[in-house]
């Protein structure tokens, strides 16, 4: 007995250690104080280091802090802040601490001071966002303040992967400088540390390749084309100018760079090859099998996809593995994207290459028997191997899709695991290191809601799967696995503020899973900090997903009878419903049990409540939508 109390009041002493406390990803321990901080103008930042990136990152803190009307005195190592002040002291630690490694950090916060200890200048910049994390609400208001009250607590935090990324499309639609930073800016508050910059695809090529002028000549460039891709979207017509578009110079990509580092963020670039070159293609023709001229797609339908998971391509979208000059434009490309790029890796897609029109070509089929390649899955093997070399003369390591384990894997190349785990699982069994990114719990474009209130994609991702990525499968040596990382694919995502409410909150789960001890993983924690986070980003006019909310709606039949069954993920909630075309819900039933839905000209309504008041939207689904999902 006095056992069972013990464990109820550690679990007790638990919850509330952790509910003190809004961390996004949640740190490995935190530790509350009663002691309180009042940060005014009157601080003083003492850095006590000559580490110009440490610097470079206290300055930025300071200045985000000024831009709301508390300016506080910096204080270099040889001028040491006098002890009348209340200071904010940031140093290396005097030995290595191995636990907290490069990029974790400890931090004090009492009511005189704030100590920041790091090993390197990555852990300060990880602990200063968590210091911004714990101020009050308004500072990310537009009002000025003239003080802050923090909490004081003790933080010893580090990350769990040393590769935390999400990635961004940029050619399906293209993004300006200023939303790629934007993107970056809120990504780094979150503490990833890889953005995956997908420029190139089908539908436009988006950095500029000086010695290869038409590709954002020609390759940037579509016809303007509006609503969902796919049938809906014609192809050009004869004469019509490409309108839409855009793409990045080389000193665009440098500004971003040097952008991104300041935020203790390298940036993976992406050249998809030898699938999804299309707007490559339009540019340079000749480097297809067919040597046909092309258009950079508009979002029009050019592939035909089986059930299976098969498909064949309409148009030729692959470049040409048999054609020598396709190795001399991979190497101008690569030889330009290394040095724009101070990142060891490079990304060179690799993904949903079509085979079939290499199948067809008799040149292609003589290169094959010439150099005993036995099937085309080989063929892209040779593929793959030919552009990691061009990559390694360049001094960068190939990444890739999971497809680039077809036919065999060069030593040292590095695979991404898209289709589920199954392709980090075998790479990582073969000794390749690998980035989790399975679909399944990463892909930021998949539903995120109720279809009667979200655009529909191919698949569903909700918040809590999210949040149940774990990026180590059973079976494999820790040791090969770099991380993991969400993806954004844009086909649907036409600006920058659609783009944080298809990324936000379930980046937030990402960074949890990439960063925060797997045994502390809690939901319903996990879920308030969240919930301070909508706030603080409706403060801040940044669009993020309150889908969590809302209820999730399955239907099913019984005996030809039709039922629907009503759940959410929220603690302490209430569902409301009404199947009498009558509002608002409020004023319907309370969701007990399953609903029997009987036959008639209706629809469902229902809507989330916590202690009485509305939260998320109303769903509102027809009785015919109801019976369409029930076959589902």
């Amino acid at each position: 007995m006095k056992f069972k109390i013990c464990i109820f009041l550690f679990t007790i002493l638990f919850q509330f250690s952790h509910a003190q406390n809004n961390i996004i990803p949640a740190p490995v321990n935190y530790e509350s104080l009663s002691s309180t901080f009042t940060m005014d103008s009157d601080v003083h930042m003492n850095i006590q280091t000559a580490d110009p990136k440490i610097f470079q990152y206290g300055a930025m803190f300071l200045e985000e802090l000024s831009k709301k009307g508390i300016h506080l005195t910096l204080d270099t190592q040889k001028k040491a802040t006098k002890s009348k002040f209340k200071t904010i002291i940031i140093s290396k630690l005097p030995a290595f601490n191995s636990e907290l490694g490069t990029e974790g950090y400890l931090l004090d916060i009492n009511e005189n001071k704030i100590n920041l200890g790091a090993n390197e200048a990555s852990g300060i910049f990880n602990g200063l966002q968590t210091l911004r994390q714990l101020f009050p609400p308004d500072f990310e208001s537009e009002k000025p303040l003239k003080s802050i009250e923090i909490n004081g607590c003790h933080i010893k935090d580090y990350p769990r992967f040393k590769w935390r990324g999400l990635m961004l499309d940029v050619s399906r639609h293209f993004f300006t400088v200023d939303d790629v930073k934007a993107y970056i800016d809120k990504m780094s508050q979150f503490k990833f540390n890889v953005f995956h910059w997908h420029l190139t695809d089908d539908e436009g090529w988006r950095i500029e390749i000086k010695s290869l002028p038409k590709l954002t000549e020609i390759g940037a460039w579509r016809v303007e084309r509006f609503g969902d891709f796919g049938e809906g979207r014609p192809y050009p017509k004869p004469g019509e100018k490409a309108t839409y578009g855009g793409f990045y110079t080389q000193e665009d990509i440098k500004e971003v760079v040097k952008y991104a580092a300041a935020r203790n963020i390298t940036i993976v670039p992406e050249i998809d090859m030898p699938g999804h070159s299309m707007a490559a293609l339009a540019a340079y023709p000749e480097l297809s099998t067919k040597k046909e001229p092309k258009f950079v797609s508009p979002g029009s339908k050019f592939a035909q996809w089986n059930n299976d998971g098969t498909f064949k391509m309409l148009i030729e979208n692959t470049l040409n593995p048999a054609d020598e000059k396709v190795y001399d434009f991979v190497d101008k490309v690569f030889t330009e994207v290394a040095l724009l790029f101070p990142g060891q890796y490079i990304h060179m897609g690799g993904d949903e290459a079509y085979h079939g029109y290499w199948e067809q070509d008799s040149t292609v089929q003589s290169f094959m028997k010439q150099n005993n390649l036995k099937d085309s899955h080989e063929l892209q093997s040779y593929f793959v191997k030919r552009v990691g070399n061009i990559i390694s003369s360049k001094g960068k390591k190939l990444i890739g899709w999971d497809e680039i384990l077809e036919g065999g894997l060069a030593e040292g190349t590095t695979v991404m695991s898209w289709r589920g785990m199954n392709g980090g699982i075998k790479a990582a069994k073969m000794g390749h290191e690998v980035v989790m990114s399975p679909t399944t719990y990463a892909y930021l474009d998949y539903t995120q809601g109720d279809y009667s209130v979200e655009n529909p994609v191919y698949a569903d991702l909700s918040l809590e799967k999210s949040y149940s990525f774990e990026p180590i499968p059973d079976g494999v040596d820790p040791k090969y696995i770099l991380g993991g990382q969400g993806n954004l694919w844009t086909e649907k995502v036409p600006t920058m503020q659609f783009a944080f409410y298809m990324t936000y909150p379930r980046a937030f789960a990402l960074s949890e899973a990439l960063w925060s001890p797997k045994q502390n993983k809690n939901w319903d924690d996990f879920i308030l900090r969240v919930e301070n986070q909508f706030k603080l980003f409706d403060l801040e006019n940044i669009n993020i997903s309150k889908a969590v909310y809302e209820p999730i709606v399955y239907a099913y039949t019984i005996n030809g009878q039709l039922f629907c069954l009503l759940k959410n993920s929220i603690p302490n909630s209430d569902i409301y419903f009404t199947i009498d075309n009558t509002y608002s819900v409020n004023f319907g039933l309370k969701y007990k049990e399953p609903i029997f839905i009987p036959n008639g000209d209706f629809s469902l309504r229902t809507q989330t409540f916590i202690n009485g008041k509305p939260i998320g939207r109303t769903l509102i689904i027809s009785r015919e939508e109801l019976e369409k999902r029930a076959k589902m």
